[in-house]
């Protein structure tokens, strides 16, 4: 079955064997952004079930030095380009620990049956959301391991704590410490509080330590490494979106980026503000210019 890639129009589909993947906004509400599939609604997460999407923006650039809730989102994202499920399982997750945490914060002493029946929900999502984890950490651990030193840095990924994929060990963690965690007003451990730990192989430094210029050839390197791990276990390579990557970059590591970008096989989109720093593409990649709201 071939996959294509366009905006919707008002034709009528139902003759065409391709899956049709669209997205935009509405006149009037811009910032509401919508996603239809062979023309039916659909959440932006479906997008997974069809294609992997894998980006990358200078907001970005300080992910190893900001809070763990942004390398966790960064994580989850690595995960879905390979499990379209763990979307659905994080969600699921995160509802119910919501729940959890409105009980707990109640004043009234909350029903232990209900409390086991939310958390049993929190244990199952919270074993496969950790099962997804722990899979793309080891096998992208591996694959950063066997690059080759070259000029960008090869990053050392781990997570800050061991995350437990049985769903009955996890269940009764939550139940033990209910006490603690009503105290606290919330939950205080399970996926939702687990970090990214990023080191600098080549120096052993901590990746929040390292230069801006580091910091953005790990977040290359990772970037490049999980684009050929999902070719490998999605038999396609995914749409690569590249934001200002250009930027402060050196022109050695800059030609290296477009060689392995071109490596990947896949749909690569990149965007600058500066032409000279694309001109090494010229005759290998197709330009267009946004000048006053038109493409050119």
């Amino acid at each position: 079955m071939k996959q294509t890639w366009r905006w919707f129009g008002p034709a009528d589909l139902a003759s065409i064997d391709d899956i049709v993947l669209g997205t935009g906004v509405e006149v009037g509400t811009p910032e509401r952004r919508k996603v239809r599939i062979n023309s039916a609604p659909a959440s932006i997460n479906a997008l997974a079930e069809w294609l992997a999407i894998i980006w990358l923006t200078p907001a970005m650039d300080r992910l190893f030095a900001d809070s763990a809730g942004g390398r966790r989102r960064f994580l989850d994202r690595l995960v879905l380009a390979i499990d379209p499920a763990h979307a659905r399982c994080s969600s699921r997750y995160e509802k119910a620990v919501q729940e959890r945490n409105r009980l707990l914060q109640s004043g009234e002493r909350p029903d232990p049956r209900w409390l086991d029946a939310i958390e049993s929900a929190m244990a199952e999502n919270a074993a496969m959301i950790n099962a997804g984890r722990n899979t793309i950490m080891m096998r992208l651990q591996q694959r950063l391991a066997a690059s080759p030193a070259g000029l960008f840095a090869i990053p050392d990924l781990k997570l800050d704590k061991p995350a437990s994929e049985d769903a009955e060990q996890l269940q009764d963690i939550w139940r033990a410490s209910r006490g603690r965690d009503k105290a606290a007003g919330r939950t205080l451990s399970g996926p939702h509080r687990a970090d990214l730990i990023v080191h600098h192989t080549g120096t052993g430094q901590a990746a929040s330590l390292c230069s801006t210029g580091e910091q953005k050839a790990l977040l290359l390197s990772t970037i490049l490494a999980h684009a050929d791990l999902v070719t490998e276990i999605r038999g396609q390579p995914p749409i690569i979106l590249l934001d200002e990557v250009a930027a402060h970059i050196d022109p050695a590591r800059r030609s290296a980026l477009f060689e392995k970008l071109a490596l990947t096989g896949g749909q690569i989109w990149m965007t600058g503000t500066e032409y000279n720093l694309f001109s090494a593409l010229e005759g290998k990649a197709h330009f267009i210019e946004v000048s006053e709201g038109a493409l050119s």
